[in-house]
Parts: C-alpha cells; sequence; structure tokens
C-alpha cells in the first residue's frame, strides 16, 4: 500500500472516529454549544448588556440557588426517580431559619446547621417511603410539596420574617476579600480564578493520560483540546469580569465546591457507579449486589440536605423569609436537568450538565428580562425549550 493511500486510509478512521464520538457524546455538546449561542444571541440583542461585569454577577446570584438544587436533583433523577417537594422544602427551611434567627435570636451559625439537618431529615422521611415500600417519587414528593407549603404558612403565620444579622446575609451577598489589595481590580478573586481553570485543564489531562494507558479513550485529541481551551478561556475571562466589579460572591465559592464534589461522587466512586446502575436498570443492579434501596434513600436525604441549603441562600439574599419563597422552583431545577442531558428514564446525566442547563435557563431569563419581554411570554419560550430537550432526548434515544 502507497503512502498516499495509508494517508486516506487514516483520514477517513479519524473522521469515522470522530462522527461516532460525535453521536455518542451529543447531549453533553449540544447543551455546550445550545449555552455558547444563547449567550452570544443575547449579548448582541441586550448590545452587551448581559456580559458586564455587574450583570454576570447578579446573574450567579440569582441562579444560586437553582444550581445548588440541579445538583441534587441530578442525583435523584438518574436513579429514576423525581423530587417535587425542592421548592416548598426551600422556602420552609427559609422560614425556619427566620423563626430561630430573627424571633428567638438563636445563633445564625448554629440555626444554618439545625436547617441543614432539618432538611436531611425530611428528605429521608419522604426517602424512606419511596425505597422501602416503592411508593412512587411523584405521589411521595407531591404530598411533601403541599405539606410544606402548608407548613410555611403555619410557621410565619402569613406573614414575612426579616431581617437576618450581616453575617448571615454574606453567605449569598457577600464577597472574596481582595488579600492582594489591588485598585479597582480584585486580584485575589482572579487569582482564585486561574487556579481553578488550571486546576480542570490539569485534571482533564491527567485523566485523558490515565485512559491512553488503558485504552479507552474514544475522544478524538482535536474535540478534547478545542473543548477545555474554551473552558479554560471562558473560566479566566468570567473570573477576570467578576473581579472588575466587587470580586468572586461568596456563593459561587460554595457552588463550585459542591460542582467539583458531586462530580468526583458521581462519576469517580463506586456509589456514583451504583446510582447510575440503579437508574439504567434496577433489576439488573439488585442481582448484581447493589442495595438499591439504602442508595435511593440516601439520594433523597441528600437532596433534602441541598433544598435546606438552597433555603438559607435565599432567605439571605432576600434578607427575609416570605410565605411565598420557592413558588414553583421545582420546575426550573427540574427543567435545568433535563436541559442539561439527563433521561427521563433514568441512569444517564452529568452533574455538569445539570449546571449548564440551570445557566440556560438563567440566562434565558435574564436575556429575555433586559429585552421587556413579558413573563407570560417567558414562560412560553422556557416551556418549549423543555420540550424540545425533552424531544431532542427521545429522538436520540430511539436512533440508538
Amino acid at each position: 500500500m502507497d503512502q498516499s493511500a495509508t494517508a486516506r486510509a487514516s483520514t477517513q478512521h479519524e473522521e469515522h472516529s470522530a462522527t461516532s464520538f460525535i453521536k455518542k457524546h451529543i447531549r453533553e455538546y449540544g447543551i455546550l454549544i445550545a449555552l455558547i449561542a444563547i449567550m452570544g444571541f443575547f449579548q448582541v440583542a441586550t448590545g452587551g448588556i448581559l456580559l458586564k461585569p455587574v450583570n454576570i454577577t447578579n446573574l450567579i446570584l440569582q441562579n444560586s440557588y437553582i444550581v445548588i438544587m440541579a445538583i441534587g436533583m441530578l442525583l435523584v433523577i438518574v436513579s429514576g426517580n423525581i423530587d417535587l417537594s425542592v421548592g416548598s422544602v426551600l422556602g420552609f427551611i427559609g422560614a425556619l431559619a427566620a423563626v430561630m434567627i430573627v424571633n428567638w435570636e438563636v445563633n445564625y451559625f448554629l440555626a444554618a446547621i439545625i436547617c441543614l439537618a432539618a432538611g436531611a431529615l425530611i428528605g429521608a422521611a419522604q426517602g424512606f417511603w419511596i425505597a422501602y415500600y416503592k411508593i412512587p417519587s411523584f405521589i411521595v414528593t407531591l404530598a411533601g410539596m403541599l405539606v410544606f407549603k402548608g407548613l410555611t404558612l403555619w410557621l410565619l403565620e402569613g406573614q414575612s420574617i426579616g431581617p437576618f444579622p450581616p453575617q448571615f446575609q454574606l453567605i449569598a451577598s457577600g464577597f472574596v476579600p481582595d488579600f492582594f489589595g489591588g485598585e479597582g481590580l480584585n486580584l485575589f478573586s482572579l487569582f482564585i480564578g486561574l487556579a481553578v481553570a488550571l486546576g480542570i485543564l490539569v485534571m482533564a489531562i491527567r485523566t485523558r493520560t490515565e485512559h491512553q494507558k488503558t485504552g479507552i479513550v474514544d475522544e478524538p485529541f482535536s474535540f478534547f483540546a478545542t473543548k477545555h481551551a474554551l473552558i479554560f478561556i471562558a473560566l479566566v475571562y468570567l473570573s477576570y469580569l467578576m473581579a472588575d466589579f466587587r470580586g468572586l460572591p461568596n456563593v459561587f465559592i460554595v457552588m463550585a465546591l459542591l460542582i467539583a464534589v458531586y462530580s468526583f461522587i458521581a462519576g469517580r466512586t463506586t456509589i456514583g457507579r451504583r446510582i447510575y446502575a440503579i437508574g439504567g436498570n434496577e433489576k439488573a443492579a439488585k442481582l448484581s449486589g447493589i442495595n438499591s434501596e439504602r442508595l435511593t434513600f440516601l439520594t433523597f436525604a441528600n437532596m433534602g440536605m441541598l433544598a435546606a441549603l438552597a433555603g438559607l441562600v435565599f432567605a439571605a439574599r432576600l434578607n427575609t423569609a416570605t410565605p411565598k419563597a420557592g413558588l414553583a422552583f421545582e420546575l426550573d431545577v427540574i427543567a435545568a436537568v433535563f436541559i442539561g442531558g439527563a433521561s427521563m428514564s433514568g441512569g444517564v446525566g452529568t452533574v455538569v450538565g445539570a449546571v449548564v442547563g440551570a445557566f440556560i435557563m438563567g440566562v434565558m431569563n435574564n436575556g429575555m428580562s433586559i429585552l421587556g419581554i413579558g413573563i407570560d411570554w417567558q414562560q412560553v419560550i422556557k416551556g418549549l425549550v423543555l420540550l424540545a430537550a425533552v424531544i431532542f432526548d427521545v429522538l436520540n434515544k430511539n436512533k440508538a
């Protein structure tokens, strides 16, 4: 075989490899492209307002509690279940925190720990009936949604309670201080952003190297290099924008830690792999020795704890607890997870995908508000986007 024939064969092999890889990973690449396209559209349509430092900061603060709950909801949906109570739990925990901190004058740190424990207990109570008595999660959490809406009204006696101490508000409205003493630019926040971007890049290279040694790499190098170069540039640029305003918000650090921890749990631990297994085929998972009941129970307890954390963040951001807090939040959270590539039948989805889905929803809300689009049409557009994501999931599965 001459050199030209060898080159053609090599090119055809690379093209086939790239095509098969795109088909296999169309979900994760599709949502990233969608986020970039949506941000690009609104950046142009709003005359550059979308990516202004103050708006980027507001975008993160406004969507922080949705992102926090989407991380927990991802694991619930991957396990083949759903949780409709998260919005009501968020509102109830915010009310509980307000009663303890404002009315009873409990130390805010102690109150926060009690609230997180209460959230985990609520999730565990719901998970118990779902896991061990096989009551459908839709029914149990629908009941929970109604119960905790009522308990929030009872706890607050129909009135708002606030304000919170300034220290408590820092979780949602505080910013990382500049220990380097930069003038006009928060150098410490920029340093953190660079460190995180470099850390993600190094971990990605290390993971690819490990996979190459075992021969399980299916991602073409051009795809790998382009994707991670874009991620690195985007993280550094966003860090610069926020550092140019007031620095990184405290809640952004909380979100970043949660994303890192839960991405590791979902992708690198035995517990994570088993959760995906029971979502893919629970009977097969049980036959292989996986305790599906315990894992389902734990996913709901974890969801309750993250809903409680989101409740604390939301209450701190509003600086008050209101009876209507958390209204319909569960819809935004579930939509974010499905838009982010999770499958309705379970077993498929990533933490990063859920976060990207949450920011797609957030950018759309923010962009449409800047453009002056009414709340009625915002709801219509968001509903159509969710429907399109689910149809894409079904069609993609049928092709496979």
